[in-house]
Order: structure tokens, then sequence, then C-alpha cells
């Protein structure tokens, strides 16, 4: 009699020897000297560069953003316009263009990002939102934040916190106020 049931119970080896020697050799063949023929030094040599593979998929994406802005800076000041001013008359004019495409644009098509400029500033006129302060902001953005500023006042999750802030919580409080809130006194 020959039970089949423990057979299928044994852990199956991985691959074979050679071929997983030869994924990792295959792996370090732009390496020079050992680093690319000793086996222990290779597979070192791969996974700490496997490392920084998936750390630096990362760090590409957020240097290209920052190129990309750089760009499209350098290019509004060219047209005496914010980035800020572009980006909300382009988006008030239905015109969604993303970073790279402005940057493209910018950098390849000078001429058609002056009239992408051009539409975005005549927005933005039109709108009656051509002030623009140096920090980026607009009196409609101002308007805009300090409303919904007066709203979450009125609201009651602004009650809740100034409960809590008031005494609800004391261990909340900052420094002689929690100690008042607890019964402790300076002199005690």
């Amino acid at each position: 009699m020959v039970f089949q049931t423990v057979a299928l119970w044994i852990r199956s080896r991985g691959p074979d020897e050679f071929w997983r020697k030869r994924r990792i050799f295959r792996l370090a063949a732009h390496y020079i000297g050992r680093r690319r023929n000793c086996y222990s030094i290779a597979v070192r040599n791969v996974h700490r560069a496997l490392v920084y593979a998936t750390k630096a998929r990362k760090l590409k994406k957020e240097d290209m953003k920052q190129l990309w802005d750089t760009r499209i800076t350098a290019a509004c000041e060219q047209h005496n316009i914010t980035y800020f001013t572009l980006k909300e008359g382009l988006d008030r004019s239905h015109i969604m263009l993303d970073r790279k495409s402005l940057s493209d644009l910018a950098s390849w098509e000078p001429k058609t990002f002056e009239c992408l400029a051009a539409i975005a500033q005549k927005k933005l006129d039109l709108d009656n939102l051509h002030r623009v302060r140096p920090d980026g902001t607009c009196e409609y953005r101002r308007r805009v934040t300090c409303a919904m500023d007066d709203a979450w006042r009125k609201s009651s999750r602004h009650r809740m916190s100034q409960e809590t802030v008031t005494g609800r919580f004391p261990s909340l409080l900052p420094g002689r106020r929690r100690l008042a809130a607890a019964g402790w006194s300076k002199g005690a």
C-alpha cells in the first residue's frame, strides 16, 4: 500500500541551485571584477542594488515634480505671471494640463505656453481676480477661506473642540491650566 498524501505534505524545494545562481549572475552582469564572478559577492551587491532601486522609484517621482515646477515657474516669470495665477486661470478656463505637459510646453513650445499664460491672465481679468498677491493668493481665495472658517466656527464640531479645550479633558491643557484643573496649585 502506498500513502500518496504524505508525499503531498513534503515541502517542495526551490529552483535548482544552478538556476538560482544564474539569475543573480544575470543581474550582476554589468558589474566589474569579482562583483560579477563570485556568487557570494554578487548576491550582496545585487540585493543592495535592488534596495536602491526600490527607494529610487519614489525619489524619481519627487525629483521630476520639482523639475517640472521649476521649469513652469521660470517660464511664468518670463511672461510676468505667477505659477498660481497660471494654474488658477487654466482651471477656470477648463484647460486641464498637468505639470508634465505644462513643463514640456514651456521647454519645447514657448509660443504655445505664452498663449496659455495669456489665456489664464485674461480669464482671471474677466472674473475680476486679477489682483494676485506675491505669495500666490488672490482676494477670491481669501474670501472663500474666510467663509469656510466662519462656517466651521458655527458648526457643532468647533463647539466640541472648544469644550475639549475648556475642561472636559484637562490632560490636554498646557502647563498651569492643567495643574489648576486637576486641583493642584503652584504653592502646594
